[in-house]
């Protein structure tokens, strides 16, 4: 579909995100993606803002990749959207059967009327033609928002802090997580699986929140390179992850998934010497390639013949919360296959799963309390030309405001070198950031 495209320069506009976010709040679907100009490779822009839906698809997991296949094929547009973990029971036989407190749609994507690309110094507005007369006033309407003082600044200065109330709650407590992680281990040593990510769920009802707000102290302090906010009417996403699921560049397909984690230290030698350790260790990097082999698998399915390859085995990144490891594996894809099909193949994504993926996804839904939803599903973008990129949706919360209820979630890989508790500190540390900020909201 034909879209207006107009740029304009951004060097000298202060707060331009914030403007930008809230600006958008007036949109019953907003979608923000955040790179936070993070050093990655296969970066393609710094953010990007689309709201207003046009034309849009929600629906449960039933056939839904053969909807979003016709929808994505007869669009031939930008679509924002994302696929929750659920959607796995359109493709194998498996269910979904645990509590659901948040109600998600299981897949929804939508054509926006008005798309916002910031990059480097500039920003580009790519609007559908029925709305292109507002590029003018509405890059008017954003310069010249006025942003308050920040919460924080407020207290500061009149040196009041109202106290939080927000009560998080577990689904599994510690005892019984250390029980259910020794059933993983016994699935292991039986040999019916060799990895499997065990989540739990974090949650508070009756609770009221700024989205907004939020999501903005949660990025703050994660600076992550796939962050989200996402707005569907009620239903929030408020994301600071740090890992990609899959993009597509022409007939590249790029996955770096993440497996490894190790906690930041303020001492620069100490926190130097964790990022080497991690590096190095037996365990985290068994975690990482079982994942990488299952990834190489999923791929090949759509790949030419020989062009599935590793970039990267085990590479340490560093972020402001944690040093992670990540793994980034390409191919080249079969003439003629379709986008969605690619995506179909590969998800939900190895990271989120375990190895054997389908005998992995059994056990842990026997196991884990909550319906994961759109926790280690994916948010992302397809291009007018079919290309996609796509995060991996943790270090997330979720919100339902008409509900008031809160989740998120947290999990780790767990081997056969795993321990209970070791596997239980790792959800915790996962955890911090976003407790953290909840724990001073206001």
């Amino acid at each position: 579909m034909q879209r207006t495209i107009r740029t304009f320069s951004i060097e000298n506009i202060p707060n331009l995100n914030k403007k930008l976010l809230s600006w958008a709040q007036q949109y019953e679907t907003t979608v923000w993606l955040d790179s936070n100009q993070y050093d990655q490779s296969y970066t393609s822009f710094n953010s990007i803002l689309a709201v207003d839906e046009f034309t849009s698809i929600k629906t449960d997991f039933v056939n839904a990749f053969d909807k979003l296949k016709e929808y994505q094929s007869i669009t031939q547009d930008y679509l924002f959207g994302y696929i929750s973990y659920d959607v796995k029971n359109a493709t194998e036989h498996l269910i979904s059967q645990n509590y659901d407190g948040l109600n998600f749609a299981d897949l929804y994507f939508f054509q926006p009327q008005k798309i916002l690309f910031i990059k480097n110094n500039t920003i580009e507005f790519h609007y559908l033609s029925m709305v292109d007369d507002e590029i003018e006033s509405d890059f008017k309407a954003v310069c010249n928002l006025v942003i308050e003082r920040s919460r924080n600044h407020q207290n500061k200065a009149s040196n009041t802090l109202s106290p939080p109330n927000i009560k998080i709650k577990l689904r599994i407590h510690k005892d019984e997580y250390h029980q259910k992680v020794t059933k993983v281990l016994e699935h292991i040593h039986r040999g019916d699986i060799y990895e499997a990510n065990f989540c739990q769920e974090f949650f508070a009802e009756n609770t009221t929140i700024n989205p907004l707000q939020v999501y903005e102290d949660l990025n703050k302090i994660s600076e992550p390179p796939f962050a989200s906010f996402f707005k569907i009417d009620n239903h929030y996403l408020l994301s600071a992850s740090p890992e990609r699921y899959l993009k597509k560049e022409g007939s590249k397909i790029i996955s770096q998934p993440i497996k490894g984690t190790a906690k930041r230290l303020i001492n620069p030698i100490d926190d130097e010497k964790i990022a080497s350790d991690l590096s190095r260790d037996l365990k985290e990097r068994s975690e990482n390639i079982m994942i990488v082999d299952l990834v190489r698998n999923d791929l090949s399915k759509t790949a030419k013949k020989g062009s599935v390859s590793v970039e990267e085995l085990c590479k340490v990144y560093t972020f402001k919360q944690v040093h992670q490891m990540i793994s980034t594996v390409v191919s080249e894809l079969n003439d003629d296959v379709h986008p969605v099909d690619v995506i179909r193949d590969t998800f939900p994504m190895g990271s989120m799963t375990g190895a054997p993926k389908i005998s992995a996804m059994k056990i842990i839904e026997e196991l884990e309390e909550t319906k994961r939803g759109l926790y280690s599903g994916t948010v992302g973008y397809f291009t007018p030309n079919g290309d996609f990129d796509f995060n991996v949706v943790i270090r997330s919360i979720l919100y339902n405001s008409e509900k008031k209820y809160l989740s998120f979630s947290v999990g780790s890989a767990i081997t056969a070198k795993s321990t209970p508790e070791k596997e239980y500190e790792e959800c915790l540390l996962k955890a911090k950031a976003m407790k953290f900020v909840l724990s001073n909201a206001n």
